[in-house]
């Protein structure tokens, strides 16, 4: 079964509760101007999201410090299993993410915009190691969602993005706390199971909701690339605030993980920029 649960040793959770609250301005990726774009699209959406990213002259390595460069790669003609387990920097823009509330995509095996996640690229551009990414850590809480509370990183804005998020949805006239009462969590570094990828928790990027309404599809006891239906029960205001704010949600995934949401602008702006 899948674990839920982050793990934070009480050192880190002290120093982290002693930082004081840091002023942020959110961004509104669904309204975020779009340059004019000619080409590599993919590129200007990674430049967007993570201020910091370069280039190499020739365009065939990235690098977030200017210092540790790694291949950004190309399509190529690989299988959906090969895509997920070793995908190109590029090939995570091979599933365009849909911002229609529309579920009828994901009845394609294995249409899982953003799931495809090249390991170097979020090491680079975030951590390599359990301690740094602990001690980037925040809590994020909003009590009128049921009090909940997510321990994510303040990277590139993260935990601003989700705390605006949370904070919209509280003040909507939707009562949206079931969905964070007993939430899976949020951080929490540890391999994606039967893998030996990190999980996006480990990188402080992710937050799962109420786990019995969201689902999962191995619960289901499907096979990979023959999920069924999901039964979704996951409002769409509460989707399209999180989407709203750079968060993309697992429950358009033919494996569906509607719990989860997980931090790629890039996926958001590059949808836009796709339905130009």
């Amino acid at each position: 079964m899948r674990k839920l649960k982050a793990w934070i040793p009480l050192s880190i959770m002290c120093m982290v509760h002693s930082l004081p609250a840091q002023a942020c301005t959110p961004v509104d990726y669904l309204k975020l101007k779009l340059p004019e774009i000619d080409s590599e699209p993919e590129k200007i959406a990674l430049k967007m999201s993570y201020p910091g990213i370069q280039f190499s002259e020739d365009g065939t390595k990235i690098s977030h410090d200017g210092i540790d460069w790694i291949a950004y790669g190309s399509y190529r003609s690989k299988s959906p299993q090969e895509l997920l387990r070793d995908p190109t920097i590029k090939e995570q823009f091979s599933y365009v993410y849909s911002l229609d509330f529309d579920l009828s995509q994901r009845k394609m095996p294995f249409f899982d915009p953003g799931r495809p996640r090249n390991g170097a690229f979020f090491e680079v551009t975030y951590f390599d190691n359990e301690e740094s990414a602990q001690q980037s850590l925040v809590n994020v809480t909003e009590p009128r969602l049921a009090g909940t509370d997510f321990w994510v990183t303040e990277k590139h804005g993260v935990s601003c993005q989700l705390r605006a998020a949370l904070s919209h949805l509280s003040f909507k006239s939707e009562d949206f706390s079931p969905f964070f009462r007993k939430p899976g969590g949020g951080f929490n570094w540890r391999r994606i199971s039967g893998t030996k990828r990190l999980s996006p928790h480990s990188f402080g990027i992710a937050i799962d909701i109420n786990p019995q309404l969201g689902q999962y599809w191995k619960w289901t006891g499907a096979i990979e690339g023959e999920v069924g239906p999901y039964h979704n029960k996951v409002p769409e205001a509460l989707v399209r605030t999180m989407e709203r704010f750079g968060f993309v949600w697992g429950g358009k995934w033919h494996h569906f993980d509607g719990m989860h949401f997980e931090y790629r602008p890039e996926i958001i702006l590059y949808s836009r920029i796709a339905a130009r």
